[in-house]
């Protein structure tokens, strides 16, 4: 019985390259996949403004870890067991049964288990603490340092990883016990017949990755690039597949054909060998240029929408506190207004920088020089929907001290987004507007601010049109669905007072508004940067998370491909070196061959994320955050951070590969 636990051990001693490597990555699986569930159940974060938020993050970011978990999981073992196949096959000629063979796995598979599981636990505990004080700091809380363990974080990550390497432990049965030992004998040598130039295939995943390409650079309105985004993802993925897989396979032969290029010593030996194992490079490349995208996408946007949170709170909430008023009188809002400002004196604070105005917001879309409300409730994506804001000029003249005048069918206008070509508006069979004059500034309503429709702004002469139009848009929603047109006066206002001293304010005049008004809408920055910081918070820790996850799973395939391919190689350079090639022309050949191979992934990465930059900017603008010039800033940088670390691991991964292919 003692045997197989003997034969287990030493299998993996023998095959240190590939199982260190191995068991290291699945000690960080399991440390990440446990500070996630740690903070996802920390009582410590209820306490703290935002806490909730981040925690909701994390227990999405759970389910996502298992599900990436087990795929790469998977992924990286299938090298494993390749480097494995022939030991196994000489066990079975030598006399050794499946079951015999089996009953190794099973040791193997659990020594590889307790010893991920007690590194990974171990790390993940030790450095819990330190995750706990990173998320405290994002959500900008304040720090304790009393030490815990989650015994229920350590449990769902002993289970969770216990059923991903038995099903790991199960498929490498079906493949032992479903090969033959001659087979097994001879599997590292299997796949060397050169793939011929399939262009069918090469041309298709030109096709898929144009057709991903331009979605992404023409679709301009943000919900339906949205829907485009994982139609555009799910192209890409397979047009690079397809590009690496094929496409590769077309550039070698031409590579072939470029007599000046090819009959080159450190051309000649590295592209004859990629053109016998392409079909495995290009799905390793188109692995590895895939996670790279992925590292770049999901860092790039948390980021920008972590650092970029003063900003877009500023667009969302213009002002420290907002109190709106629905369907007030006209004649009772000066009324309103001084109630506020009076409860205001009694709290010891006044307000400052105020902004106030009455609106009605109507629904609908612009056709032409018409702005149908009867398509508000319309489900075509190629509708430009937008809402039109109509404002008495009085409330605008009194805003700017401005002395703007307007005839009944006039009307001074304000854009939001794209303009408006016509010199008179027409809202539905209601009447029109003669468009008198073009405003270049207008501080929005925080609400609009927030969403991804272009508006309009129009400023008429009489309070009553917003009475009338707001009649006329309830009897279309009557008829038609959409949307309840309400008369709103916004006041807004700022307090020279700290966050405590507003965020007490917002709390008392909430109580106060409530027992006077029946309908009232209260906003406060303060209260909702908590909830903010804690949501992006969460999304900027587990994109650091993840962007680390896929940067060690890139590293990962990198490593495995060079170790397996350099075992491959070593053969054919033993007779390459006893025909007359020396050292010095092997590691030219091997710096061309990992230089071509391994920076193909890269530029492309980056090509893919210059592509989806537009579209990435119009989901972005989903969250309220529109400043480009910022995201360009921040993938840039992440770009150069990522290629940095990329060429680092290309040095470690191309002296593998020579050291293992110069062995005497």
């Amino acid at each position: 019985m003692r045997l197989y636990p003997r034969l287990a051990a030493g299998g993996i001693r023998r095959n240190g390259k590939l199982y260190v490597p191995y068991i290291m990555t699945c000690s960080l699986m399991t440390m990440m996949f446990y500070i996630v569930n740690f903070l996802s159940d920390n009582p410590f974060l209820d306490g703290m403004k935002g806490g909730s938020m981040m925690k909701q993050m994390m227990r999405i970011g759970i389910v996502i870890m298992a599900i990436f978990a087990a795929i790469f999981l998977f992924y990286t073992n299938s090298f494993l067991v390749k480097g494995r196949k022939r030991e196994f096959g000489l066990y079975n000629v030598l006399g050794m049964g499946k079951r015999n063979i089996a009953a190794v796995m099973t040791w193997e598979t659990l020594f590889v288990y307790l010893i991920s599981m007690a590194a990974g636990m171990g790390a993940g505990i030790l450095f819990s603490k330190l995750a706990e004080l990173l998320a405290v700091k994002i959500i900008r809380g304040e720090a304790q340092y009393q030490f815990s363990v989650s015994g229920g974080a350590v449990a769902a990550t002993l289970i969770v990883f216990a059923v991903i390497f038995l099903l790991i432990y199960l498929n490498v049965l079906r493949q032992v016990f479903f090969s033959k030992p001659i087979e097994l004998l001879h599997s590292e040598n299997a796949g060397e017949k050169p793939p011929k130039a399939n262009w069918f295939l090469a041309v298709l995943g030109a096709l898929l990755l144009g057709a991903a390409y331009y979605m992404a650079i023409t679709i301009e309105e943000p919900m339906t690039a949205l829907l485009a985004f994982m139609l555009a993802v799910v192209l890409v993925i397979l047009a690079t597949y397809l590009l690496f897989i094929a496409g590769s396979v077309v550039v070698c032969r031409g590579l072939q054909k470029n007599k000046n290029y090819y009959y080159r010593t450190e051309h000649f030996i590295s592209v004859s060998q990629m053109k016998y194992r392409m079909k495995k490079n290009g799905a390793g490349l188109a692995s590895i240029c895939i996670l790279s995208t992925m590292v770049l996408v999901t860092v790039s946007s948390t980021t920008c929408l972590y650092m970029g949170a003063g900003h877009m709170m500023e667009q969302r909430y213009p002002r420290d506190i907002v109190a709106s008023v629905q369907d007030h009188p006209r004649e009772r809002i000066p009324e309103f207004r001084s109630d506020v400002e009076a409860f205001l004196d009694g709290e010891g604070v006044s307000a400052e920088n105020i902004l106030a105005y009455s609106y009605v917001n109507l629904s609908g879309a612009v056709v032409g020089d018409r702005f149908d409300m009867t398509l508000a409730n319309a489900e075509s994506v190629n509708l430009d929907t937008r809402s039109v804001y109509v404002v008495p000029v009085a409330d605008y003249n009194a805003l700017y001290g401005t002395d703007i005048t307007l005839a009944d069918d006039e009307a001074a206008v304000y854009f939001k987004g794209r303009g408006f070509d016509y010199d008179r508006i027409q809202l539905d069979d209601w009447g029109s507007f003669k468009i008198a004059r073009r405003l270049d500034k207008f501080d929005i309503t925080g609400m609009d601010s927030a969403t991804v429709y272009d508006s309009i702004y129009l400023f008429v002469n009489s309070y009553d049109t917003l009475r009338s139009l707001q009649e006329h848009q309830n009897r279309i929603t009557e008829e038609h669905g959409g949307y309840i047109a309400e008369c709103m006066y916004y006041f807004g206002f700022d307090l020279d007072e700290s966050d405590d001293v507003k965020l007490d304010v917002y709390g008392q005049l909430s109580g106060w508004l409530a027992q006077k008004y029946e309908k009232y809408m209260l906003e406060c920055r303060a209260a909702a940067l908590n909830d903010y910081y804690g949501i992006y918070g969460g999304l900027f820790f587990l994109g650091i998370v993840f962007g680390g996850v896929f940067i060690l799973a890139a590293v990962l395939i990198m490593y495995y491909k060079q170790v397996s391919e350099g075992y491959g190689d070593r053969a054919r350079f033993d007779i390459l070196r006893k025909v007359g090639m020396n050292d010095r022309e092997i590691r030219r050949s091997v710096n061309s061959q990992v230089l071509t191979v391994f920076f193909a992934p890269l530029i492309a990465a980056g090509v893919h994320m210059a592509f989806a930059f537009p579209i990435l900017t119009r989901l972005l603008g989903l969250f309220s955050m529109r400043d480009t010039g910022f995201l360009a800033s921040v993938t840039l940088v992440c770009y150069c951070v990522f290629a940095l670390i990329y060429v680092l691991i290309y040095a470690l991964t191309s002296r593998s590969y020579y050291r293992i292919v110069s062995r005497d």
